[in-house]
């Protein structure tokens, strides 16, 4: 990703990120054997993030005196489209299973 996605994903640089093949060696580095593996696909992403999103919605909707909701109102303006335009290319979840060798 270049700057701006590398920015408004809220990471220090390029290098906070391991593509998978990358991250799986990782794994093996540090004496563990990958024995299950369930990742994300870009729809499964979406709607694990807009989950959030909901969420921080119905926070501000119970707490609109919070000293918290203007930043979280903030937020909640922002992330569909920072979302769309630099998330959702690069970033997802995963889950590994993973033995000690």
């Amino acid at each position: 990703p270049d700057q701006a996605t590398v920015e408004a994903c809220e990471a220090a640089s390029r290098d906070d990120w391991l593509l998978l093949p990358e991250l799986l060696e990782q794994f093996g580095e540090l004496g563990c054997d990958v024995v299950e593996m369930v990742l994300a696909s870009q729809d499964s992403w979406d709607r694990y993030i807009a989950a959030q999103w909901l969420s921080i919605r119905r926070w501000l909707d119970a707490n609109p005196d919070d000293e918290l909701a203007g930043p979280m109102r903030a937020e909640l303006a922002a992330a569909p489209a920072l979302h769309a335009r630099y998330q959702r290319e690069y970033l997802g979840w995963g889950v590994f299973a993973l033995i000690d060798r």
